[in-house]
């Protein structure tokens, strides 16, 4: 949905700030929208809702010293926060596709035979390696497709997982339950922002025949 703006129109097709809106008016602070545009405020709101989740993470994973933050915890969050209503937001797709990148970058590694290697940085980059990153990216985005749950960030959890930097069963359940963690807050802020977010999966409304169809507008 394309954002108006009277003294810049702008083609470009720009999501609606839904979620900010709906902050805002629960807060009792919708005098903010009538003193500033949308947009800054919206980048604010994403500058320190991204700061206090990854900052919340990388605390307890410096107290507890495992790997509750890494890369793609930072494209999840982008999801949840900047698209919420996307099926690719859905805590169901974000937790199935980081478990489904998981199991498959690990079981990449398995297959090469590396999940005792050192991790593959600079040197240790051979065939074996490649072809553990290859595969491991390969099933996750198939197994994505047939199992519904697509969310694009898995697919850098497989190639942490795959390239090495954390083989550890136990840490990589720490992974899982991290992306558990910030599913929470999702949940937690959008519900706040008086968004329909699902608590699992975003669900189609089923059709009956005698219903019209929706025109496009």
């Amino acid at each position: 949905m394309a954002e108006p703006s009277l003294k810049h129109p702008s083609r470009l097709a720009l999501l609606d700030p839904a979620i900010v809106r709906g902050v805002i008016a629960r807060l009792r602070l919708t005098h903010l929208l009538g003193r500033f545009p949308e947009r800054p405020i919206w980048a604010l709101f994403m500058f320190i809702n991204g700061f206090i989740t990854i900052g919340i993470l990388a605390g307890v994973a410096m107290i507890s010293h495992t790997p509750f933050v890494f890369p793609s915890l930072g494209p999840t969050a982008i999801l949840l926060f900047y698209t919420p209503l996307s099926p690719t937001a859905s805590p169901r797709h974000t937790l199935y596709g980081h478990a489904i990148g998981i199991l498959c970058g690990y079981g990449s590694l398995l297959v090469m035979g590396l999940h005792h290697a050192a991790p593959a940085i600079g040197s240790n980059v051979d065939s074996r390696r490649i072809m553990a990153a290859a595969l491991s990216l390969a099933l996750t985005a198939s197994l994505m497709i047939l199992l519904k749950a697509a969310h694009p960030p898995a697919g850098a959890t497989t190639l942490i997982v795959s390239l090495g930097v954390v083989t550890k069963p136990f840490y990589l359940l720490i992974v899982e339950i991290a992306v558990a963690l910030l599913v929470g807050q999702g949940i937690a802020i959008n519900r706040l922002a008086g968004l329909d977010y699902p608590l699992w999966a975003k669900r189609l409304q089923p059709m009956h025949p005698w219903q019209p169809k929706a025109s496009a507008e």
